[in-house]
């Protein structure tokens, strides 16, 4: 990979550096594709959780150009959603998700969060026990400015959580994020509970393949790979991991040293 900056390992977790987000996008699925195909050669079917976020963009590029990969042998989840934006907001993760991959290929089976749910804690045990109902085997993710991979922020997250999935609150940080991604207008207009799947549920996928471009990244990921394993900082637990690997442009990585 001539792309390639620096490739090295910190904990358990591998890390590849790339020039541009597009190289590192590109990697990642090749990665991805790497890592599914195998597992398609001894299971009749995978189960893949997808991350709704621009910072996943040129992955999904890639996988909504492949033609490789047997999508109807894969059964998708997503992550996390708002609470009562209304079914057909475009920020709506799942209306995301169906924008970018799971509409454009024959996913086996698509299983969306309920976004307005008559009981959000009755949502969180259905979505569980979809979860819970065979092995999960690939998790692709971001990380978030402070920290959060998929809406677990620094002040709720938990490493031990008993449940897979959980309403959370969204910390200032997290929701600000929204904005900066082009999503809202202002922090106003940003919902402040979200569902979300919790670290055990992540952690629990055989494969996790993380993808995180731009430099207002480069903070968090620092603080992923450098400093303590701590619920402070939640992408760090993916140095914990036995099959992680991370994914970040030169932006991205403008905090530690390459």
């Amino acid at each position: 990979m001539k792309e390639l900056i620096k490739h090295f390992k910190v904990n358990k977790l591998d890390v590849f550096v790339f020039e541009t987000r597009e190289q590192m996008g590109r990697a990642a699925y090749e990665r991805y594709r790497q890592e599914v195909n195998g597992m398609l050669e001894t299971q009749a079917k995978i189960r893949a959780i997808f991350a709704a976020a621009h910072s996943q963009d040129d992955f999904f590029a890639c996988l909504a150009a492949d033609n490789t990969i047997d999508y109807s042998r894969i059964e998708a989840f997503h992550m996390d959603e708002y609470v009562n934006l209304g079914k057909k907001a475009p920020q709506n993760f799942g209306n995301f998700l169906m924008n970018a991959i799971f509409s454009k290929k024959n996913f086996k089976t698509v299983h969306l969060i309920n976004s307005e749910p008559v009981d959000a804690n009755a949502e969180c045990r259905r979505y569980e026990t979809l979860l819970k109902a065979a092995p999960m085997d690939i998790v692709s993710l971001g990380i978030g400015e402070n920290g959060h991979i998929a809406f677990n922020d620094p002040d709720e997250a938990k490493f031990d959580d008993p449940s897979w999935v959980r309403i959370t609150a969204l910390d200032d940080l997290s929701r600000q994020q929204q904005v900066n991604d082009g999503e809202f207008a202002s922090i106003e207009d940003v919902p402040k509970h979200a569902l979300t799947l919790t670290i055990p549920a992540l952690m629990s996928c055989r494969t996790v393949v993380g993808i995180v471009p731009l430099a207002r990244k480069a903070e968090a990921v620092k603080n992923a790979l450098y400093g303590p394993i701590s619920e402070a900082c939640p992408a760090s637990i993916l140095r914990t991991h036995d099959n992680a690997t991370l994914f970040i442009d030169k932006g991205a990585a403008s905090k530690i040293n390459i």
